[in-house]
């Protein structure tokens, strides 16, 4: 199979060669570069550079000696931070060079925090005791099993011409071709995000998707990834490789993804790890086994502070379809098995950890409705729109990447609209420890009530589906900002920018809680003036079955009146009386100039305008009036002068 020109766009590759002093480091380098054997070798050598045209893959290749000199250690140290590949030497006939990779030079690559593929080279091998014959496979085994970053080890030697050329072309092809990525040297298995990427591959190359590439689509394969054909007499041999290892990798219909996974398992355990890079890099992968960045469409989602992002129609039908060929016994109910398949074709389940791991409420069987299946996509758009972007392409997205979002008009616009045309609402919920928050999120997600109480540590999302009259559905993300965390949160200048309401909760029983609610309302509003990014505001007296604190009716009716939003909602997650909760904080999103909170320097701060504002307008009234006097005194004297 032909092979990649220039992959990745690489534009070189740098070598540093390291290892204790005398181990023929800089003859090593002269060879390579010069094809003889130096008489006189310098102490340190320039970069040597060799041409691109060296080796099959068309990259320049620069290689750095360097000094073991213990006062040179921090050029040393700075060289290996920069290289691309690190070869090691040791000398065959100084056995204490070898310890000495074990013992200082590999720990210090760890403690340098220096990544890259190392190749470890035995030079001077025509000087090696012909007594002490011991394979390299018997002398590297144990170091490699203890340092996995070894890519490859090699014996050379300079004075005979025996590898040297193979010392470089490994260590580029390290770096261009790496095998870390694709295969676990341990298990001698394919490693789970190249089987991901590999069976995305697959389906996309499958057609006619019956679960088999046909000799025609083999054939456009390999016209794709290689630029030629595949004669029928190679195809029947490939077919037939595959068969004789693993019968069920071939079937009537042709190569079945087992198969498929066999031929690139056995190309990297020969070594051919260059045929497997192409075709993942034909596909837009980039050494991460992950999308390349100019697959994704980062202009579409360039936005003001306070715009989100939503999916699109295009994607919500797309998904759904995806959620009809997954949920197979069409119950309404996607298993968590069945979630991991819908994301087997991408590096990894993205909803698996947080935010998004229990963000969605669950079926009675433990899986996922349309409505929540749809919820968690949302709030992944919301939160990280390139990551759901990337997603929706790795689950086989069809169209234009970038018509699948799109950005919302501003908050600020929307409430000199006096509507929102979200369908992605963010409601912000605040409140002091133990109010009753997480009781107003668990029930959001019809989880039951729990009497145990645990602090909420962290930030937590959940996200659901509310119901409108006349069928309309919204999509609320409720993020709950712990007590301590709201300092940091409102740190930022624009940190209300994309919430579109805010919930303060307080435990209806208990003053002391009612009086931080309090405290933290005016600081979220006070924020919101100061900012220019206000929000409309609900509170919530929840705990409502148990007996409200002294003067609580009188003290609630006072605040909300002087701030000018509603009375306090009282709810039960206990008895389950949420008054409607969540349909309100729709409604009140929906309508983003009301329920907006005025505190007294707020209010001073518009009074103030208003005067200047009406002062402003009293000049300009009085300095039209003085022209409009000066224009009628000039026609007066012109008529005048005129009349003499």
């Amino acid at each position: 199979m032909a092979k990649s020109s220039n992959p990745e766009g690489k534009t070189g590759v740098r070598i540093v060669v390291a290892g204790d002093r005398g181990t023929g480091k800089s003859s090593l380098i002269v060879t390579a570069a010069a094809e003889t054997f130096p008489t006189n070798v310098p102490r340190l050598l320039p970069p040597t550079r060799l041409p691109e045209d060296f080796y099959p893959d068309r990259v320049p290749i620069t290689i750095i000696d360097t000094s073991s000199n213990p006062e040179d250690r921090g050029k040393l140290a700075e060289e290996l931070k920069r290289a691309d590949a690190v070869v090691l030497t040791y000398a065959c006939d100084q056995p204490e060079t070898l310890n000495r990779l074990s013992t200082f030079w590999l720990p210090e690559l760890r403690h340098l925090e220096v990544k890259v593929p190392v190749i470890v080279v035995g030079c001077k091998l025509d000087l090696r005791d012909d007594q002490q014959q011991v394979s390299l496979e018997q002398v590297m085994s144990p170091i490699m099993q203890q340092f996995r970053e070894i890519e490859t080890c090699i014996e050379c030697s300079a004075y005979k011409h025996i590898q040297i050329p193979e010392v470089f072309y490994y260590a580029q092809k390290a770096v261009l071709h790496p095998t870390g990525p694709l295969f676990d040297q341990e298990t001698q298995t394919l490693k789970p995000r190249c089987v991901r990427a590999l069976k995305r591959i697959f389906i996309l190359c499958d057609h006619d998707r019956d679960g088999a590439l046909s000799d025609a689509e083999l054939n456009n394969f390999q016209v794709k990834c290689f630029n030629a054909p595949l004669q029928p007499s190679e195809i029947v041999g490939v077919k037939r490789v595959v068969q004789d290892k693993l019968t069920e990798g071939v079937n009537e219909r042709g190569l079945t993804l087992t198969g498929f996974l066999f031929l690139h398992a056995l190309f990297i355990e020969k070594g051919r790890l260059e045929t497997t890079w192409t075709v993942l890099r034909k596909f837009g992968y980039n050494n991460d086994i992950k999308l390349s960045d100019d697959l994704i469409p980062y202009a579409s989602f360039k936005r003001a502070p306070d715009q989100s992002v939503e999916l699109t129609n295009e994607a919500i039908e797309f998904l759904k379809g995806v959620y009809e060929l997954f949920d197979s016994d069409l119950d309404n109910n996607l298993r968590p098995i069945e979630v991991e398949d819908v994301f087997s074709t991408a590096p990894e389940n993205p909803w698996n950890d947080a935010p998004y791991k229990d963000a969605a409420e669950r079926t009675a069987l433990g899986g996922l409705s349309l409505d929540a299946f749809f919820s968690e996509w949302e709030l992944m758009t919301l939160l990280d729109p390139a990551r759901s972007l990337e997603n929706l392409i790795y689950i086989g997205y069809p169209g234009d990447p970038s018509s699948a979002i799109r950005v919302t008009r501003r908050r600020r616009l929307d409430r000199k609209k006096q509507q929102s045309e979200r369908t992605v609402l963010q409601c912000f919920v605040f409140g002091p420890a133990n109010a009753g928050k997480s009781g107003l999120i668990n029930s959001f997600l019809g989880r039951p009530y729990s009497d145990s109480y645990s602090p909420t540590a962290d930030e937590q999302y959940a996200v659901n589906v509310v119901e409108l009259p006349w069928g309309i559905k919204k999509t609320l993300v409720l993020r709950e900002i712990p007590e301590d965390g709201v300092a940091k949160l409102l740190s930022s200048k624009e940190s209300l920018a994309a919430c579109d309401i805010a919930v303060f909760v307080y435990d209806s029983s208990d003053e002391s809680s009612w009086k931080r609610t309090t405290e933290l309302l005016m600081d979220v509003a006070g924020h919101g003036e100061d900012t220019g990014y206000e929000v409309p505001c609900l509170i919530v007296a929840a705990k409502d079955d148990l007996d409200s604190f002294p003067m609580a009716i009188q003290n609630s009716t006072r605040v909300s009146q002087d701030m000018g939003i509603e009375a306090p909602i009282p709810i039960s997650s206990k008895l389950s009386d949420f008054n409607n909760i969540f349909r309100r904080i729709v409604n009140a999103a929906e309508h983003p100039h009301l329920s907006i909170p005025e505190t007294e320097a707020g209010r001073s701060r518009k009074q103030y305008h208003r005067l200047v504002n009406r002062s402003l307008m009293f000049v300009s009234v009085g300095a039209a009036v003085a022209i409009v006097g000066v224009a009628a005194y000039r026609i007066y004297a012109a008529r005048k002068n005129a009349s003499g």
